[in-house]
């Protein structure tokens, strides 16, 4: 009988094949996997992205016309009539509604036809004096744009800042010490260096909570509105110095240079809204079109993927947070070189926590942010007619602006309203990771 045949032995390698498989593919496959993600996501739902805001806002200027109505007068009496007068009642609403909502328009834009009558007439008082509505709203939206990037930056990453406000405290503190203290140099040079150094004081404001979160796993949310106490209080402590002030008055030493003027002296708008479009452009650039960018928003939708694609969250979480401080420190250089010459208590006047309401508007995308700080600042500059002019709360601009972000933050209630099927959306559309992420 013929011993069996005897068996090819398996080669050693068969079990190792998985292992053995080069980094580089894995990575290479996880890349892909992630970029398709990232660039399918970021095509999905971009109607929607578009109109679900249009019609948040819309939706708030509706209810807020109801809060006019609600809180005139006239329009009341006439509704204790309704039933003997429902016609009167309407037009009593109407009345004050339209009145209330073209002043608010005339004061953030100024009026069109007065702006085509000073254009003829030549006269260049009459054509500042026709374009200061407009010039107010464009400062008014100039920091707005650049807390607005601050925080959609870290929406992009999946991180949530909300210490936009102590970072632009921060680098207001260096920027102001700059804008005093370097006066010999040149003009544009010392501009160039106080605008620098408010930019490295909100880099390594925002740098503190990315590093914390990176290493230690502590949230954003947490770190950063904790750094927000701490900035204010480092800069009233500064103002009690003689390093700062030479003053009882807990005020600085004003800068000693500013952003020039655009178009005469009589309009505050400055060169600074070109350098904040500068930034928003540049910006735009960054997260779209460079591999940094890539990174930022590919950390921001999967860490895990991106880790396994041979990228660093670590880095990158601290990189992204430091340049969101480094944004809302250009805001604080913004204001020292234009409307607050001098550090004060309250510098930031909320404009920090502002910038997240403009986030959410403008998608955390920058030309969204752009946008939605545009509509903010005519709110804010046509209020003031509002008020002025027909006697309107200023506070309905403030219900409006909330009513905005509610709307904006519940696009499930806006798409109810208007029967819109929703579109999945996820990754960066999601915005930040909540308290577990």
């Amino acid at each position: 009988m013929a011993p069996p045949p005897e068996e090819d032995p398996k080669p050693a390698t068969t079990k190792a094949e998985p292992e053995a498989e080069p980094r580089a593919a894995h990575e290479a496959a996880a890349g892909a996997t992630l970029a398709g993600a990232i660039f399918t996501t970021e095509r999905a739902g971009w109607r929607q992205a578009l109109l679900i805001p249009l019609l948040a806002v819309f939706t708030a200027l509706v209810v807020g016309a109801l809060v006019i109505v609600f809180s005139d007068e006239q329009a009341l009496d006439q509704w204790a009539s309704f039933f003997r007068d429902p016609i009167g009642a309407l037009a009593a609403s109407w009345t004050a509604v339209r009145e209330a909502y073209y002043a608010l328009f005339i004061g953030a834009l100024g009026s069109p036809s007065e702006i085509a009558r000073s254009l003829g007439s030549g006269d260049i008082e009459r054509i500042q004096g026709a374009l200061f509505p407009l010039s107010e709203t464009i400062v008014t939206a100039t920091p707005l744009i650049l807390v607005g990037l601050s925080v959609a930056v870290g929406f992009r990453a999946g991180l949530f800042n909300i210490g936009a406000e102590g970072q632009m405290n921060a680098g207001a503190i260096l920027g102001s010490l700059a804008g005093f203290t370097l006066t010999s140099l040149p003009g544009p040079i010392h501009l160039t260096v106080m605008i620098l150094a408010s930019l490295a004081g909100g880099m390594v404001w925002g740098a503190i909570p990315g590093f914390l979160k990176a290493k230690t796993g502590a949230h954003e949310v947490i770190t950063t509105i904790m750094l927000n106490f701490v900035a204010v209080s480092l800069a009233l402590y500064l103002l009690s110095t003689d390093l700062f002030t030479r003053r009882a008055e807990p005020i600085a030493r004003p800068v000693q240079v500013a952003f020039p003027h655009l178009f005469g002296s009589s309009l505050r708008v400055h060169l600074g809204i070109f350098v904040a479009l500068g930034v928003a452009a540049l910006v735009a650039w960054l997260l779209n079109r460079t591999t940094i960018g890539f990174e930022f928003r590919a950390v921001g939708a999967n860490p895990d993927a991106a880790r396994a694609a041979g990228m660093n969250p670590t880095r990158t979480t601290i990189a992204v947070m430091a340049m969101a401080g480094g944004l809302a420190g250009l805001a604080g250089a913004n204001q020292l070189a234009s409307v607050t010459p001098s550090l004060i208590p309250g510098f930031a006047s909320g404009l920090g926590f502002d910038g997240i309401a403009v986030a959410l508007l403008g998608r955390a995308r920058p030309a969204g942010v752009v946008a939605a700080a545009f509509l903010f600042g005519m709110l804010r500059a046509g209020g003031r007619t509002m008020q002025a002019t027909v006697q309107v709360p200023i506070d309905i601009i403030v219900v409006i602006q909330a009513l905005v972000i509610a709307f904006v933050a519940a696009p499930a209630l806006v798409r109810a309203i208007y029967r819109i099927r929703a579109s999945r959306v996820a990754g960066p559309e999601a915005f930040a990771k909540g308290w577990g992420g």
